[in-house]
């Protein structure tokens, strides 16, 4: 990585570890997410802004409390997420997954984990790819990317509960049997478990 990779992977870290500490101080209940959570979890760092998951009763705690810190906030017209501006720096605040509310169930999994020195809330890994897959569509549809990321996350991954409850895309579907041809899993996975989420 370059120099000016490793200096925005760090302004990244450390607008994290301000947001996600602020976002404590206050009470909110959150979990991080993104490529963030990936990185907490072993993925090399692509950090381009910070996403954090919580309920959309917290969001105006939320927004109070990184507005406290300094950070500008916006209210963008997409209505599933808030945003925050720490100089320039993103944070995305996520309620809502391809019209799955965050639930705190879903919280409640979130494991803690070392990012940037603090230790946060991190989306439990099968959720986090979850989380990457359902939103897949013909707009948005970039397995490069996202490749990477879950080659370095399969072993924390319950495979069959992804398979269970991303079976209606055909994006997320099409997904998994690339990682199966390319043989990232090791065999082809049948769903199985809880199809409801989060």
């Amino acid at each position: 990585m370059s120099s000016h990779g490793h200096a925005v992977t760090d302004a990244i870290l450390d607008t994290l570890k301000r947001a996600s500490s602020g976002l404590k101080d206050a009470g909110v209940k959150f979990a991080l997410a993104g490529g963030c959570a990936a990185y907490a979890r072993g993925a090399a760092p692509s950090l381009h802004d910070v996403d954090f998951v919580l309920t959309e009763h917290d969001v105006p705690a939320a927004l109070e409390a990184l507005r406290g810190l300094g950070f500008q906030t916006a209210k963008p017209p997409e209505d599933w997420l808030v945003k925050a501006y720490d100089e320039g720096r993103l944070v995305d605040l996520i309620f809502r997954v391809s019209d799955h509310e965050i639930t705190e169930e879903l919280l409640d999994r979130a494991e803690p984990l070392k990012a940037s020195a603090v230790i946060v809330p991190v989306l439990e890994a099968t959720d986090l790819v979850i989380s990457w897959l359902l939103p897949l569509s013909e707009h948005a549809c970039d397995y490069g990317a996202l490749l990477a990321q879950v080659r370095a996350l399969r072993e924390q991954v319950d495979w069959p509960r992804v398979v269970a409850v991303t079976a209606d895309s055909p994006y997320a579907t099409t997904f998994v049997t690339l990682l199966e041809r390319l043989g990232v899993l090791s065999e082809p996975v049948v769903a199985s478990g809880e199809s409801k989420w989060p």
